[in-house]
């Protein structure tokens, strides 16, 4: 009854933020991230490592906030103010990655150079993935936001979770990676992919689309959601934890939610840019 509440009241969540406005849907991906980044330096510091948290977050947030401006202002001509906003940001991350090692010498830590590492591997495995995810409804969208591209996006990923645990357990035979996810197997991977194609063709007929496009990008998104859920896995098996939080009840955090996400957006975004219309 917990998990199914709190899975309502989070669908509820993401339906509200997505339908209402491009700027409540950027806002939830911002809480996304954030809280995503905390959670992956707290499973750092539960393999003995001491990421810099706080510069950690600030960059990340610094790096969404550009993508964001960039998204609200899409198919307008670019300012001045935009360019010198992109021009502040570039010299803060020249700036902010070597005081990552100088913050070293003062943190006292057997561990320097995989504090630093974990610091960036944060940004590039969180915060990067999370931002370029807000363009991918703009690109689908023909430049134009429209709620129900992100909802399509959405869709894919779930239909390939039902369909490859459906597939799994009814004809599963051949493990994955029983190292990491002893009950993932090679029959419910191909199964949801197919399905995740179906769902994508789908899409592209109802919402007008081109559906050779996204069929294709209902392929990568699969295969690279799937790579994204054992990532997390494997981090969550080297910090010997069960859930990467506890955020929502019965469903772990949002590391746990979100996986899919952080691997499959930034294909998602490059295959667009290669085959999409906009």
């Amino acid at each position: 009854m917990t998990r199914t509440l709190s899975g309502l009241v989070l669908l509820l969540c993401f339906l509200g933020a997505i339908l209402w406005s491009k700027w409540s849907f950027g806002a939830l991906l911002l809480v996304v991230m954030i809280g995503a980044l905390v959670e992956f330096y707290r499973l750092c510091r539960s393999c003995g490592y001491q990421p810099l948290r706080t510069i950690g977050v600030i960059t990340g947030v610094a790096i969404f906030a550009l993508a964001l401006f960039v998204f609200v202002q899409y198919g307008n001509v670019v300012s001045y103010a935009m360019g010198k906003l992109v021009l502040g940001l570039v010299l803060y991350l020249l700036m902010i990655i070597p005081a990552m090692f100088v913050c070293e010498l003062w943190h006292r830590s057997e561990t320097p150079i995989a504090n630093v590492s974990t610091t960036i591997g944060g940004v590039v495995y969180v915060a990067l993935p999370l931002s370029l995810m807000l363009f991918v409804p703009l690109m689908l969208g023909g430049g134009e936001w429209n709620p129900m591209m992100a909802l399509a996006y959405i869709a894919i990923l779930w239909v390939n979770d039902v369909f490859a645990y459906l597939v799994g357990i009814t004809l599963g035979r051949r493990r994955m990676c029983e190292r990491i996810s002893p009950k993932k197997s090679w029959e419910g991977f191909f199964g949801g992919v197919v399905a995740s194609i179906g769902a994508g063709v789908l899409c592209g007929w109802l919402l007008d689309g081109n559906m050779l496009v996204w069929g294709g990008l209902a392929a990568v998104v699969a295969v690279t959601g799937v790579a994204g859920d054992f990532v997390e896995s494997l981090f969550k098996r080297s910090a010997d934890v069960k859930d990467s939080g506890a955020i929502m009840p019965g469903h772990g955090g949002f590391l746990d939610r979100f996986d899919a996400f952080l691997v499959s957006a930034p294909y998602a975004f490059v295959y667009l840019l290669i085959f999409g219309n906009f």
